[in-house]
């Protein structure tokens, strides 16, 4: 088969835009990964976008914005994992041979409060509280801190990471840092988790070119900025579902077979983005992806071997709850960062001698996952 590769990256910035249609963000985004990638839309053979609340035939509507068309169309959900997903079904239709040139999107504009309900109003999940996604973490959290001595201030502190290195990304929400003080002291959501451990609801978009090896050695112009995509992989597991379980061990299956496939490991990982819907989805994470051992996530937040600088950085983009939560466009976000990251284009926030990045990107009881290298 073909190798797959991300030949350019477009993100618009992420915040809170009334006066803007989703569609304009969505063609930003697209825009400027065309522009990066150095080449015309008209070369583009599919499009996919990846959405969660944007309503029927979302991306036919961006395509209308972008330019005129005959190209098919693939409209993706998969609650929050929708982008990254979109980016591993455009990477296996490139790697099988069938287009050459692909771009893939991802866009939300999101209203305040809790939005996300996957039951009917009348399901017992419901009226027990359970579709609460921050009372699963909770519990997670509780369980961990039980089983190995976790602190409270062991999670607080994912964000505080994550808002120092939000600090030199000019596209996050909240570029600005906090103390660890303020994140404990701020309004109990559900214990411990509270108010600045929440990713915020967000507008934005943010979109990939990806193309083929035949392309990239015969058409592309910028081949020389091209990242290799090594290995993807979507897992997805009603088993929390039925049973109200509440763990990352879909992550961790998942993890363990990109991990396989690319003949790679965590140990050779350089820089990674994760999905910190909540700061402690960060933590347990570290565990799921075998980034520590199991019930040693706390030590790695202490000592901070996560931070740029550390040992193995996690979130340099200042991760969901930095740099926000925009569900349809949240997994393309994490391949912009590490796209930018391994090109050595991050600034202030670069990982230094970044060869190797992995995303870890979550949904509604999936997990998507990608490596990418130069």
């Amino acid at each position: 088969m073909n190798n797959a590769y991300v030949l350019g990256v477009g993100l618009t910035k992420f915040g809170r835009f009334p006066e803007r249609t989703v569609e304009s963000l969505a063609a930003e985004a697209v825009v400027s990964a065309l522009e990066d990638a150095g080449v015309e839309w008209r070369e583009v053979e599919q499009f996919y976008a990846a959405h969660v609340n944007q309503g029927v035939a979302a991306g036919q509507r961006v395509v209308k914005e972008i330019g005129p068309s005959g190209i098919p169309v693939l409209n993706v959900e998969n609650c929050s994992a929708a982008a990254s997903t979109a980016l591993r079904e455009a990477s296996l239709a490139v790697r099988s041979g069938e287009f050459d040139l692909v771009v893939v999107a991802g866009f939300e504009k999101m209203q305040h409060g809790v939005l996300l309900n996957v039951h009917p109003e009348d399901s017992p999940e419901v009226a027990m509280g359970t579709t609460v996604l921050p009372m699963r973490f909770s519990l997670m959290a509780m369980e961990h801190m039980s089983r190995y001595g976790t602190t409270v201030e062991q999670f607080a502190k994912v964000t505080v990471k994550n808002r120092d290195h939000a600090v030199h990304n000019p596209k996050a929400q909240y570029p600005s840092p906090i103390t660890l003080e303020r994140v404990l002291e701020s309004r109990m959501i559900s214990d411990p988790i509270t108010i600045f451990q929440c990713s915020p609801t967000t507008d934005g978009a943010a979109a990939a070119v990806v193309c083929s090896e035949d392309y990239l050695r015969r058409k592309a112009k910028h081949a020389r900025r091209a990242v290799r995509m090594v290995a993807s992989g979507l897992a997805s597991d009603v088993d929390e579902l039925a049973f109200n379980r509440f763990n990352l061990e879909t992550v961790r299956r998942n993890a363990r077979t990109v991990y396989e496939k690319a003949g790679l490991g965590p140990e050779d990982l350089d820089v990674v983005e994760t999905h910190d819907c909540f700061s402690v989805a960060e933590l347990l994470a570290y565990e799921s992806l075998g980034l520590c051992a199991e019930g040693e996530s706390g030590k790695l937040i202490d000592d901070g071997s996560t931070r740029i600088g550390g040992r193995l950085p996690v979130n340099p983009s200042g991760g969901l709850i930095g740099k926000g939560h925009p569900l349809g466009a949240t997994g393309l976000s994490q391949v912009a960062e590490i796209v930018t990251q391994l090109r050595g284009e991050a600034g202030a926030r670069q990982v230094e001698g970044a060869k190797v990045g992995l995303t870890s990107n979550m949904g509604m009881w999936s997990s998507c996952i990608h490596m990418l290298a130069i």
